[in-house]
């Protein structure tokens, strides 16, 4: 199979209207990144769900947090999936308008509800999260939705998936292999994160499902305990990562949480330590993390830069209430550096 190389080295027009991002855009309307998985509405309360109190209402996807984030670094994403046709599907295409979202591509459910997760602070900095998604509409995502996002118009120059959205169930694992598919006949390059979500499927069937993905896939994300799932098993991360490049994958990107992240190619590898901010919520961080990284891949940034605004980005993340609402646009991206108290006036 032949591999695109670099989705990077454009510059961006300098003329044009400005973008939620800070930077300008000019007349190329093309989508940079298409993106395709499950958002649900979240209500996040502050304490234990069972003795009640009150719950904020906002959405939810690990997708939808990659694209928002790209979108406001200045970045044009879709979002290809499937919402219910109530309320609850409208304040997702709403959030996602105002974001700067493309959903031209979404479909509609009368026949199935938007789905739902609860979220709550149960002891100090430990969340946990409740879903409610058997017979949602996003579990009803289908091969066609893939095919609608991505043709029309000039091929994406990234693809990105998750774990996630396959472990939905048969269609949805369907719809993410036609879209890899499609991605390397239009030569799009493909991003997926591993996102292993033990509530959702076994190890054993994720490693199999995940691995024929592989031979599609141009950048791998994966957090350090979910080497093994892609790489037969194997847990020392060096030989882990050696098997994934020997498939043809160019990069393979390491999150280690607290500790940083480390970006592995043919040419060797890049680590980095995360960036020192105050914790608020880890929810959300590793999608921030992926954004900051594709961002820098579709600026054409070395390798070290990309795994800069990777952790930057992530790092806002952390720092901030929600799964997306702390992300930062492109000319906030500087704001860490200043010292701590710094009042911007």
């Amino acid at each position: 199979m032949t591999r695109r190389r670099s989705v990077g080295g454009r510059r961006r027009a300098t003329g044009g209207d400005e973008d939620r991002g800070g930077t300008r855009m000019g007349d190329d309307r093309r989508i940079e990144v298409v993106t395709i998985g499950e958002t649900m509405a979240a209500l996040r309360g502050d304490g234990p769900l069972r003795l009640g109190g009150p719950l904020t209402l906002s959405m939810a996807g690990a997708e939808t947090n990659v694209a928002i984030g790209l979108a406001r670094l200045g970045h044009r994403v879709r979002w290809a999936g499937v919402v219910g046709a109530d309320e609850l599907g409208e304040l997702v295409l709403r959030t996602l308008r105002a974001e700067g979202v493309d959903v031209t591509t979404v479909r509609s459910d009368p026949t199935a509800p938007t789905g739902l997760l609860l979220q709550e602070h149960r002891v100090a900095h430990i969340t946990r999260v409740h879903y409610y998604r058997s017979g949602s509409a996003g579990s009803a995502l289908r091969a066609d939705d893939a095919e609608a996002a991505l043709t029309g118009g000039e091929p994406a120059l990234v693809l990105h998936v998750t774990g996630i959205t396959p472990a939905l169930g048969p269609d949805p694992r369907v719809t993410v292999e036609r879209a890899v598919r499609r991605a390397r006949e239009a030569g799009t390059r493909v991003c997926l994160d591993v996102n292993y979500r033990s509530r959702l499927w076994a190890p054993d069937l994720a490693a199999r499902v995940l691995g024929e993905l592989l031979p599609y896939v141009d950048i791998l994300i994966a957090s350090d305990d979910e080497l093994p799932l892609v790489a037969g098993g194997e847990t020392g991360e060096e030989r882990a990562v050696g098997q994934l490049l020997a498939l043809g994958i160019d990069e393979v990107v390491v999150k280690h949480g607290g500790a940083g992240a480390r970006a592995w190619s043919a040419a060797g590898s890049v680590r980095l330590p995360a960036r020192t901010v105050p914790v608020t919520g880890t929810v959300g961080a590793g999608d921030a993390f992926t954004a900051g990284y594709l961002s820098g891949t579709l600026d054409g940034l070395p390798i070290e830069d990309r795994l800069d605004r990777a952790v930057t980005v992530g790092a806002f993340a952390v720092a901030a209430a929600g799964d997306w609402e702390g992300l930062p646009t492109r000319d906030e991206l500087a704001l860490l550096a200043a010292p701590d108290g710094t009042t911007l006036r």
